[in-house]
């Protein structure tokens, strides 16, 4: 079983940034996708962005595109992503999810979640 811990979440205003990261508790995370989910208020989780077991494939939804950017640190176990160009828009709890198959990560059919973090963007 796979416990992830994001952290990184904070408060900025509009046009700054932020790096999450997604720490997970086993060395066996490389032989896991990973991807970022997020949940604005009164709003269902919707999929940011995802990244392979080896990192070489990513896929971002399209509201993020060229603003964010998801990686991977093997060595470390820990995913990241990078925000930029924030906007009000990108305030949610985030969450990293991981699981063995990246198209179902993509999908947001996942196995293991972390607890979240917060972001929250003014304007």
């Amino acid at each position: 079983q796979v416990q992830l811990v994001e952290s990184g979440g904070g408060s900025v205003q509009a046009g700054g940034s932020l790096r999450l990261s997604c720490a997970a508790s086993q060395r066996t995370f490389s032989n896991y996708a990973v991807g970022w989910f997020r949940q604005a208020p009164g709003k269902e989780r919707e999929f940011v962005a995802a990244i392979s077991r080896s990192g070489g494939t990513t896929t971002y939804a399209d509201s993020v595109k060229g603003r964010f950017t998801i990686s991977r640190d093997i060595a470390k176990i820990t995913v990241y992503l990078q925000m930029n160009s924030l906007k009000p828009d990108d305030t949610a709890v985030y969450y990293c999810a991981a699981d063995s198959d990246y198209y179902t990560v993509v999908a947001g059919i996942v196995g293991y979640w972390g607890q979240g973090t917060q972001v929250t963007v003014s304007s």
